[in-house]
């Protein structure tokens, strides 16, 4: 009976748990994204603290302000350098009257349709292309659908602001202290378990790190491939600049992402050819630019992918395809982004605690284990300064009351 009451209670803590982390998902948010660039950030912080000048080395938190200040450097850079770009290709757009493009492409969009429609009697009945194609490039090239997110970027800009200072707050002293983050999860671990946990984290942290700086890598590799192919393709440099950036944005959803950015690049090609001959400018750019968009992906299937996601989270390609697929019917596009990671969380704390069981063992036979050396290095010396934190506060409460227990006594007659 006892044990049945505790089990209920344990559920029912566990729910409200979940419920608190849901109600403080923005908190959750700033602090995992601290989480992440702080494990980002530790190679430079370490990189500061070799620095010597004489005898004298950086001190932790002055190397964790500087890493903390390139990291926002490299962001600002970034949009300084962008968002100029985006801004021209965005007025540009806005003055293109999208009927023009659906005229542009309307004889062979219909040849194509009627021979669809010869192949297949029952599309008689379904929206033509042309009508789907008007209704998409019409939304992409609306002025008023840009004024309004234009907008609404600018509502949501005190929110950013709040959490980037949020952000940067936390990240400082997680890579000021880089035991803090570890020790932050590990103080709500009963004692028997911090061993274990100490282990999953150390993993998740590397598997992560590695994961992260690959999807990085390899959306600059992207970007910059789209950005070269289009530029020999035709497209003036700055128009394929921001085409690699968007290529290069959207391939971090996979799968769709990709299909998603060339139909959007694409019609920014037809639209700043709107002018010009159809079937001897249009048809052959188009051309150009499926050929760049098909050698990048083939490159990124056959190169990147394989290297980010089999080495980094060392996982199947067959089993990345369902858990992005299941992600993705489970909570659309930011399922499909976040997947993977949280992935490979579940499978390192599943191979801590459920190793005993035939199908973890077989998930979870790729993973690393991390070696005593390692451990030694740095999970169990943040699982040793958590326990010794622990018997320290232990002792403190002691001793507090004991000398409570003292006073009492010795006020008695």
């Amino acid at each position: 009976m006892k044990a049945t009451l505790r089990n209920i209670l344990i559920f029912f803590l566990i729910i409200l748990f979940i419920l608190a982390l849901w109600y403080f998902r923005s908190i959750v948010v700033y602090i995992l994204v601290a989480g992440v660039l702080s494990i980002m950030g530790r190679p430079l912080v370490d990189l500061f603290r070799k620095i010597r000048i004489r005898n004298l080395v950086f001190p932790q938190a002055l190397a964790a302000l500087l890493t903390l200040l390139i990291i926002w450097g490299l962001i600002l850079l970034f949009f300084g350098i962008f968002i100029p770009l985006i801004s021209k290709q965005v007025s540009f757009l806005s003055t293109i009257d999208s009927s023009k493009v659906i005229q542009l492409i309307e004889q062979p969009l219909a040849k194509f349709e009627n021979l669809m429609r010869t192949l297949n009697k029952d599309l008689a009945n379904e929206q033509s292309i042309r009508d789907f194609l008007a209704d998409k490039v019409s939304d992409i090239l609306n002025v008023d659908v840009i004024q309004r997110f234009i907008n609404s970027s600018i509502g949501v800009l005190g929110n950013l602001l709040i959490a980037a200072f949020s952000i940067s707050f936390i990240t400082f002293f997680f890579l000021k202290d880089q035991h803090l983050f570890f020790e932050s999860i590990l103080m709500w671990v009963p004692d028997k378990y911090v061993a274990n946990v100490s282990r999953a984290l150390y993993s998740i942290k590397n598997l992560l790190t590695r994961y992260f700086i690959g999807i990085i890598i390899q959306s600059t590799c992207i970007m910059i491939l789209i950005t070269t192919g289009m530029t020999i393709a035709g497209i003036e440099f700055q128009q394929a600049v921001v085409m690699g950036l968007i290529v290069g944005i959207l391939n971090v959803i996979p799968y769709v992402g990709p299909w998603l950015g060339f139909f959007i690049v694409t019609v920014m090609g037809i639209a700043s050819h709107i002018n010009q001959d159809f079937s001897t400018v249009v048809v052959p750019l188009i051309s150009y630019m499926v050929i760049v968009v098909a050698i990048t992906q083939l490159i990124d299937n056959v190169v990147f992918q394989p290297v980010i996601f089999s080495n980094s989270v060392r996982a199947h390609p067959l089993e990345i395809f369902v858990v992005i697929l299941a992600a993705g019917f489970a909570a659309g596009i930011p399922g499909m982004i976040f997947g993977i990671p949280g992935y490979t969380v579940i499978r390192v704390f599943a191979r801590e605690f459920f190793y005993g069981f035939k199908a973890v063992q077989k998930i979870t036979s790729g993973l690393p284990v991390a070696t005593e050396a390692e451990m030694n290095k740095e999970s169990a010396e943040t699982a040793s300064v958590t326990r010794q934190k622990r018997k320290t506060t232990r002792k403190s409460s002691r001793q507090k009351t004991g000398t409570g227990t003292a006073a009492t006594v010795a006020s008695k007659p």
